[in-house]
């Protein structure tokens, strides 16, 4: 059964093909560590992991690369403003290096924390500036590099074919821009290497053969991705608000480098929204992990959340949708316990669950295939137990690290069973829910399953 992806390059879902047999390499742009990552920032990372989970479910071998960018982003795509880890370290009175080793370890934990299996490498934009330079010179070589007094910048005029990925010619993605010129050629020109301001010291700063600087954003992952993966390699991914600057900038600089695709296939994240606007640090409206655990909210509702939208669908967060998640996961953990020791699987259900997560990684419908199963009367636990530990391969919701919980029933809740049991067996419909709202009141929660009634603690 082919794993069909949308690939934003052709704007059409197609059967993944690896370029080596059985194996799939991904490049996904990580963190910029100046501050904490947002649960919009986030939801990034979960796609990419459920992408990688899905491949690994289908017997590939995943190489997995994720960049730390701990220096060059500045504050502007259009290549003005501060460098945000320069920022960071005034607002925080510390160096630019403590700011990037604190944020990258909190990253890591958020990660950890969502059950996001890590990449194989974490390269550093700080520790592969040989890669970047040796870019930079081969663009200039083929000469599509000019000199400002502020960098060296990339013109983008002498590229054809410059914006395909956003699916904009130049005049298009020229009427989009709202960024000074400056020196630039031409508006969608972008900067390779920025001089360190004259009369200032920067806490990052490195020696080239165009002046002391640093190498812009861009750059970074065009370096790292061919170093680690090779050019072309197979998936590229990352969020939505990266493909008209970012990812169109990487396609510019590797392809002309290299006279080779960069990626075969790009996947992005569509945005999570506060309001009608996109959570976002630069506009000071996010909430991190931290603030949910605050709230006794589990990381890992928050990615069942997520599991429940598309992810190339916005998602508008609410405290009330994240708390109803956190009440489904509850359930459902209290389900899985409830169960006896796995047994046979249930092969129908698993077909369908293949089918759906392969078909552009349709998680709103596996979780919908799942849950079916929990109330499909013939299968026994065991069954399900075993499919749907299964099926947490992808999920990732830590189903196989749940433990039976040994719950004391006191003895005035197990007569209100026992009377709601007899109610039942008479048919008196209207006392059996009465007395399951008590039961309910107490604390308790009623499941009739095939096995008989379960109560557990809400």
């Amino acid at each position: 059964m082919p794993i069909r992806l949308y690939n934003t390059l052709s704007r059409k879902t197609e059967d993944f093909q690896p370029i080596k047999k059985g194996r799939a390499n991904i490049y996904a742009c990580g963190p910029t560590v100046y501050n904490y990552a947002h649960i919009g920032n986030l939801r990034t990372y979960i796609f990419e992991d459920i992408l990688k989970r899905v491949l690994q479910y289908n017997n590939y071998k995943v190489q997995h690369i994720m960049n730390i960018t701990d220096v060059g982003h500045l504050t502007s795509d259009g290549d003005q403003g501060e460098d945000k880890m320069e920022k960071g370290a005034i607002r925080e009175g510390k160096t630019a290096w403590q700011i990037a080793k604190f944020y990258t370890a909190a990253f890591k934990k958020d990660l950890k924390d969502l059950n996001i299996l890590p990449p194989n490498k974490f390269p550093k934009a700080t520790d592969n500036m040989k890669e970047q330079i040796d870019l930079i010179k081969k663009l200039e070589q083929k000469g599509f590099t000019y000199k400002t007094s502020d960098g060296i910048y990339f013109d983008t005029a002498k590229l054809k074919d410059y914006g395909k990925l956003a699916g904009l010619d130049k005049q298009q993605l020229k009427a989009g821009a709202r960024v000074e010129m400056g020196e630039k050629k031409n508006i969608t020109d972008f900067a390779l290497w920025k001089f360190s301001p004259k009369g200032q010291k920067r806490q990052m700063e490195w020696k080239s053969p165009w002046g002391i600087g640093f190498p812009g954003w861009h750059i970074e992952c065009s370096a790292m991705s061919a170093k680690y993966l090779g050019q072309p390699f197979d998936i590229h991914c990352g969020g939505i608000d990266h493909v008209s600057v970012h990812h169109t900038n990487e396609i510019a600089q590797s392809e002309t480098a290299n006279d080779k695709p960069l990626a075969n296939y790009w996947l992005h994240g569509e945005f999570m929204l506060m309001g009608e606007d996109k959570m976002a640090k630069s506009a000071n409206n996010f909430v991190t992990l931290e603030t949910l655990k605050e709230k006794n909210i589990s990381p890992l509702a928050y990615r069942y959340l997520l599991l429940q939208t598309h992810y190339r669908k916005q998602l508008n967060f609410s405290w009330e949708a994240l708390q109803a998640a956190q009440n489904g996961l509850n359930h459902l953990y209290n389900i899985v316990r409830s169960w006896d020791k796995a047994g046979p699987s249930c092969s129908g259900c698993e077909e369908k669950f293949l089918e759906a997560i392969n078909n552009d990684l349709d998680m709103p419908g596996a979780l919908a295939i799942m849950w079916d199963l929990i109330k499909d009367p013939v299968y026994p636990g065991s069954a399900k137990k075993r499919t749907i530990l299964k099926f947490d391969k992808v999920l990732g919701l830590g189903l196989a690290n749940l433990k039976k919980q040994k719950i004391s029933i006191p003895t005035e809740i197990q007569t209100l069973v026992a009377e709601r049991d007899g109610a039942r067996f008479s048919k008196n419909w209207k006392k059996s829910d009465e007395l399951r709202k008590q039961i309910e009141a107490e604390g308790y929660v009623v499941t009739d399953t095939p096995e008989g009634t379960k109560i557990e603690k809400k």
